[in-house]
């Protein structure tokens, strides 16, 4: 509460100036707050604005070359009287880098060299003995997310674009187009509308799927027939046709729709298989998705 009521212009000016900056925004910061600032690094990279943590203590010790005209050095440091802030802050002041600052006292050589300071409240570490920095560093991580965020809606980023620098892990699945994790080169369990139950239990069988697919005289998908549209036809199997026991209007997805979209439609409608179709033309199967094709 206390670090929501103590934002003000300055997180505004912030984000401006983080979305017209040239080059990188650079994080640094020393102890805790360091590593609070490589997460928070990481979180501007990983929602579109180019960033890197630099340690303070290393920049001055030759590492002052990754900092150059046209980035922006972003600052944390709780009491803001951290030593080795000091040369960083200064070659930033002698290269025309703009600093934000984030921290709690605006006395501090960290406040009064920085161009916009993002003050921090007041507030006790929640250690048994005050001193251990955790309160404090926990304001620090939501005040750099929310900064990276802010300047990700500025920019209208959509989750396609997200994607593209999360190709792995769980995320990566989630959001990777459905083509990309099904086998587009599988052949496609179809039969004819026409087809007896003889063709329709081989093909579903060497399909592998548990579904095959109905096809119109034109080739458009007409239909699906599943293991359950199997069992519920038994009485019929040496008289049903194809059209007779498939489920008319089958549910697709077009090509490229992200795998999350697909689980959703497959949990909503209790499905465990669909056909991926063309995009703009549902009828035109061009790959079929299980569910254990998607979650990983």
């Amino acid at each position: 509460m206390d670090l929501a009521a103590s934002v003000d212009d300055g997180f505004v000016d912030a984000v401006h100036a983080i979305l017209t900056v040239e080059r990188r925004v650079i994080v640094t910061g020393v102890g805790k707050s360091g590593h609070i600032g490589r997460k928070v690094a990481a979180t501007f990279a990983a929602t579109g604005t180019a960033s890197f943590f630099l340690h303070a203590s290393e920049a001055a010790h030759g590492d002052l070359g990754m900092v150059t005209t046209g980035d922006l050095l972003l600052v944390l440091s709780n009491s803001g009287f951290s030593r080795e802030l000091r040369p960083l802050l200064a070659y930033a002041r002698r290269q025309g880098v703009p600093v934000i600052g984030i921290v709690s006292k605006l006395n501090s050589p960290l406040a009064r060299a920085s161009d916009i300071v993002l003050q921090l409240p007041d507030a006790q570490e929640a250690c048994p003995v005050r001193i251990a920095p955790t309160t404090s560093t926990t304001m620090m991580l939501a005040l750099g997310d929310a900064l990276a965020l802010a300047v990700m809606q500025r920019k209208g980023l959509t989750r396609t674009d997200i994607a593209q620098w999360h190709p792995g892990g769980e995320i990566g699945s989630r959001i990777a187009p459905v083509d990309d994790v099904i086998d587009l080169d599988e052949p496609l369990p179809l039969v004819s509308w026409h087809a007896p139950m003889r063709d329709i239990v081989f093909e579903m069988t060497s399909g592998g799927k548990g579904v095959a697919g109905v096809i119109g005289e034109d080739g458009a998908l007409i239909g699906i027939i599943t293991d359950g549209d199997l069992r519920r036809a038994f009485d019929h199997v040496l008289t049903a046709r194809a059209i007779d026991i498939m489920t008319r209007d089958p549910i697709t997805v077009p090509s490229g729709t992200p795998v999350e979209e697909v689980l959703t439609l497959m949990n909503n409608a209790k499905i465990t298989v669909l056909f991926v179709t063309e995009v703009g033309d549902p009828s035109t199967p061009i790959a079929i998705a299980h569910i254990h094709d998607l979650v990983p």
